[in-house]
């Protein structure tokens, strides 16, 4: 089993880098200090993306245990036997409710949202825990 990226979301943050110098283009008008803010937005939106297209499985198990993506774009695996606990973290804040899936292996959290999954962290969950039981 394998969870990745959405593939609209790399797409979106290039757009979005795109979109920045082409806004930097028109309105900075030989202002250094706004192509500079654009130029470093559009710099990390491009690298944000890269890493999307670089490495688009950020979670991935088997009945062996889980591989996680760490740092830009390292893999890590984690057998089921360190693995103490896997939930589903929900806050709710100025009205905005958010759930991000947090896998706790002891010496690390691993956090994914719905955007890194391309799943709902709670089906995540569900298939997890399905998968650690069967390898029991």
């Amino acid at each position: 089993m394998q969870w990745r990226v959405k593939p609209v979301l790399p797409v979106s943050k290039l757009m979005g880098a795109v979109a920045l110098v082409v806004l930097a283009a028109a309105f900075a008008e030989g202002d250094p200090v706004r192509w500079a803010l654009a130029a470093i937005v559009a710099a990390v939106l491009t690298g944000w993306a890269v890493r999307d297209l670089i490495v688009p499985i950020r979670l991935a198990a088997d009945r062996e245990g889980i591989t996680v993506v760490t740092g830009f774009a390292r893999r890590r695996q984690v057998p089921w036997s360190q693995i103490e606990r896997v939930r589903v973290e929900r806050t709710v804040r100025r009205g905005l409710r958010n759930e991000v899936l947090e896998i706790d292996t002891g010496d690390a959290f691993y956090l994914y949202g719905a955007h890194d999954l391309g799943a709902l962290p709670d089906e995540v969950v569900t298939q997890l825990s399905d998968l650690r039981a069967a390898k029991a």
